[in-house]
């Protein structure tokens, strides 16, 4: 038997379980996929909007592989300083797949950008979606409820419009939905009536796909602004027939916005285009009142330079959403230029050379880019050097058991059966709050939960 460990349960390592299963091999293969936290389906649990029951269903698919017989979920296992170290961890599996994603948030490198108010995308999602990393009352705390009228959202891929919307979707679209109920309570009061969605180029390089572009247009109650002018700025906008099919939607779908009269709705989303970031500033209670742009024009070489003007768009809370970055694991190499562990598809590379038994899969091999599905043929592709590798990899005597060697270890995993105790507790929640199922947001109750108290 072949033991391999995958180290995060996202789609990326799901993904790659289920393509080392899959294969009719002898030896066969056991795959242990290990997880930070107790429960699995990593940004498809944390990332996903949760108006999103399409796309949140993927859980479905990865369910199969997790419960198939030669795959087991383990959670609550750490891997670095501190905790199971990368070389102890090759100790007890003849291979160990990395999929630990990007898991911190690029900065603008602004004045300003550490202010009271202001926070990176990643935070609301994550305190919306019920992450325990997460304070479930932070946003409550910033003052939130009280005095945020204006909003702004620097960037202008999907991440940014899941904020934008969530920030103006009505209390009676979240109710179905498994947000916790805290972040449901704040959102609930929200003052929130115009959001801008700002980005430093032009809407033919925007990041965002159509479909999520166009649920912005069907929100109840609010409008969707575009300025024809800004637009006209775009090379690409007047004959966008040399565009990627995806960059001509979106640019048929700004065209409509821009041509509609106002329509006088309580809340406003406006597209903002070739504004780059310079500062944001503080108001008399040292809390963000606002961000300044500098007006960008287009360079020719599909970038753009400042042009010397500047504009101000009062907000009382600003979401940075413009990317991810990956950040070391301590005892794996790591390239701090692009964010990745070095690797030839997909084998770790230490000083220039492939480190037997060590691979990687997801963001963390090739950076923050795709979809979820991109996962698939990037775990593949990881997967069968795995594989080209195994009968040299399967002569390396393990444990037969490697939980028993992860327990020795001062590990305590939380094995399936806790994560199914985690999903009980989550519906019981729903139905004391009269809702459906409702996420648990901290540490101590997804442990208790685990544990069937």
């Amino acid at each position: 038997m072949l033991h391999v460990a995958v180290v995060g349960s996202g789609p990326s390592g799901v993904y790659a379980a289920q393509s080392l299963v899959q294969q009719d091999l002898v030896p066969r293969v056991r795959v242990d996929v290990l997880d930070r936290l107790p429960c699995p389906y990593g940004l498809v649990r944390y990332g996903v909007a949760p108006d999103h029951e399409k796309i949140k269903s993927l859980q479905n698919n990865l369910r199969t592989v997790l419960e198939h017989e030669r795959v087991r979920f383990l959670g609550s296992v750490e891997i670095g300083p501190g905790a199971l170290p990368p070389a102890r961890l090759l100790d007890l599996y003849h291979a160990v797949v990395y999929c630990v994603g990007a898991a911190a948030d690029r900065r603008l490198g602004v004045p300003g950008e550490d202010l009271p108010g202001s926070h990176s995308a990643t935070e609301f999602v994550s305190w919306y979606s019920a992450h325990p990393d997460v304070l479930t009352d932070g946003f409550e705390q910033d003052g939130f409820v009280r005095g945020v009228e204006s909003a702004v959202v620097i960037g202008v891929g999907n991440v940014a419009v899941d904020v934008a919307r969530i920030l103006v979707r009505g209390v009676a679209e979240l109710l179905p939905t498994d947000m916790p109920d805290a972040a449901l309570g704040v959102l609930a009061g929200s003052r929130v009536r115009e959001v801008h969605m700002v980005g430093r180029r032009g809407p033919s390089q925007a990041r965002f796909t159509t479909k999520e572009l166009r649920e912005l247009g069907a929100l109840p109650d609010t409008e969707v602004v575009v300025d024809p002018a800004e637009l006209a700025l775009d090379p690409a906008y007047a004959d966008p027939s040399g565009l990627p099919a995806a960059s001509r939607r979106n640019i048929e779908v700004l065209r409509g916005w821009a041509e509609r009269p106002p329509r006088g709705l309580p809340r406003r989303i406006r597209l903002r285009f070739f504004l780059r970031p310079v500062a944001l500033t503080a108001g008399a209670a040292g809390r963000v009142a606002g961000a300044r742009f500098e007006r960008t024009l287009p360079d020719g070489r599909g970038g753009v330079s400042g042009s010397g003007q500047y504009e101000d768009i009062p907000a009382q809370l600003v979401l940075r959403s413009v990317g991810y970055r990956g950040v070391p694991l301590d005892g794996l190499p790591f390239d701090p230029e692009r964010g990745t562990v070095p690797h030839a598809a997909g084998r770790v590379l230490r000083d220039g050379a492939p480190s037997p038994g060590e691979y990687v899969a997801g963001w963390i091999k090739r950076g923050p880019t795709g979809v979820i599905g991109t996962n698939r043929p990037c775990a593949k592709e990881t997967v069968q050097s795995l594989l080209d590798d195994a009968p040299d990899l399967v002569r390396r005597g393990v444990p037969e058991d490697p939980l028993a060697g992860l327990r020795a270890a001062g590990v305590r995993p939380v094995e399936w059966p806790g994560w199914l105790a985690i999903e009980r507790a989550e519906a019981e929640l729903g139905r004391s709050l009269g809702r459906g199922v409702v996420k648990i947001p901290d540490w101590a109750g997804l442990r208790r939960a685990a544990q069937g108290q």
